[in-house]
């Protein structure tokens, strides 16, 4: 049986695959119409074809591009005359080791990619559709974004702006529109496999719930936070992580 429509749309980046893929897949099962975008066209074309061409568009373009900003708001408004929520999924992580010996320019560029882009985004919805008509905008953030994270700092400093952009935003689009942070742990996709990559069990071991996350997790999650049921959420960052932080107390 065919899913009813809601009479909503969304916009997700970096939905071609892993988490962003879980988010779209979510609000296509409940019937919102969805763009999603991605920087290869081809995983992209896939990815739409997957969801059902019938209810989603595909915009290739990287996150921090204007332009490209522009454009996937305006083709969303162009698809669907509407663009209630908006998941800024989109993210990059190109540097491992410690923060003494960060390269600066790559600091520039994961917080450009990180935090600015999602900024630009959630500017380009509110003057397209928001401002006047309400909505929902969920930044995905990371545990990373809340604790010293070694070796993987400058995504963790990132992610912290965007727990802190979040709260900016929650208080200036209110009352109309609600935005909230999701901060997973590690989600088994391909931007973490360094992560749990050949000691997936090992690495699972630590989390109480005895799992890593999947996709799925984060979408359900994001479903909630964009529907009628979190209509008193905002400003919040909802920690999605198996359980994890529970290891940190003493003993």
């Amino acid at each position: 049986m065919a899913t009813q429509d809601s009479g909503r749309a969304a916009l997700v980046t970096g939905a071609s695959r892993g988490i962003g893929y879980g988010i779209a897949q979510a609000l296509v099962a409940r019937g919102d119409r969805v763009c999603i975008t991605g920087r290869n066209e081809e995983s992209l074309a896939q990815a739409v074809e997957k969801l059902g061409s019938d209810r989603v568009i595909g915009v290739a373009g990287k996150a921090h591009d204007v332009a490209h900003q522009a454009e996937a708001v305006a083709r969303t408004m162009e698809a669907f005359g509407r663009v209630d929520f908006l998941v800024n999924n989109a993210g990059t992580n190109p540097v491992f080791g410690p923060m003494a010996e960060l390269d600066l320019e790559v600091a520039r560029k994961v917080y450009e990619t990180n935090v600015v882009s999602a900024l630009g985004f959630a500017q380009q919805t509110w003057r397209a559709w928001q401002q006047q008509n309400g909505g929902a905008i969920v930044n995905i953030a990371s545990v990373a974004g809340v604790s010293a994270s070694p070796f993987i700092g400058a995504y963790g400093m990132s992610k912290a702006a965007m727990i802190n952009l979040t709260q900016q935003l929650a208080h200036e689009f209110a009352p109309g529109v609600r935005v909230n942070t999701i901060a997973p742990a590690v989600v088994k996709t391909k931007f973490a496999e360094a992560l749990y990559e050949g000691r997936e069990e090992e690495a699972a071991a630590a989390y109480p719930l005895g799992r890593l996350g999947v996709p799925e997790d984060i979408g359900g999650v994001a479903a909630f936070l964009t529907s009628a049921d979190a209509a008193w959420v905002t400003g919040q960052t909802l920690v999605v992580d198996g359980g994890i932080f529970l290891n940190a107390g003493v003993g």
